[in-house]
């Protein structure tokens, strides 16, 4: 199950057809997302949101930090955003909840370090 972390951070990373294809094969398409920034559903609001994210900060990553944490059809785990191969500039932490085909049902997501 702790693969879904990396399917999800790829997702984020990934641009165009690369992203269609890890949304439609990794995301429910009835998929819940909610940050303190933003609220969407569907594969085309999660499309959104990454654009978004990506505009924001361009040229960063997603990276995982520290271990994923999982149990049922939930996993919980760090993540950081900055440039490649650097300290990240931001950091959060996100719980994703599986569908019963595996497939990221509801993200619930948490900004824990945020530049000024």
């Amino acid at each position: 199950m702790k693969g879904i972390v990396q399917q999800y951070l790829a997702t984020w990373n990934a641009t165009g057809d690369e992203r269609a294809t890890l949304i439609s094969e990794h995301w429910s398409p009835e998929v819940t997302y909610t940050d303190p920034l933003a609220e969407v559903s569907g594969h085309e609001g999660i499309a959104a949101v990454v654009d978004g994210a990506q505009a924001q900060f361009p040229g960063f990553v997603f990276t995982q930090v520290g271990e994923a944490d999982a149990h049922h059809r939930q996993v919980r785990f760090r993540w950081g955003l900055g440039p490649e191969g650097a300290e990240p500039l931001v950091i959060g932490f996100d719980v994703l909840v599986l569908d019963e085909s595996g497939r990221i049902q509801d993200v619930r997501g948490f900004l824990d370090k945020v530049p000024a």
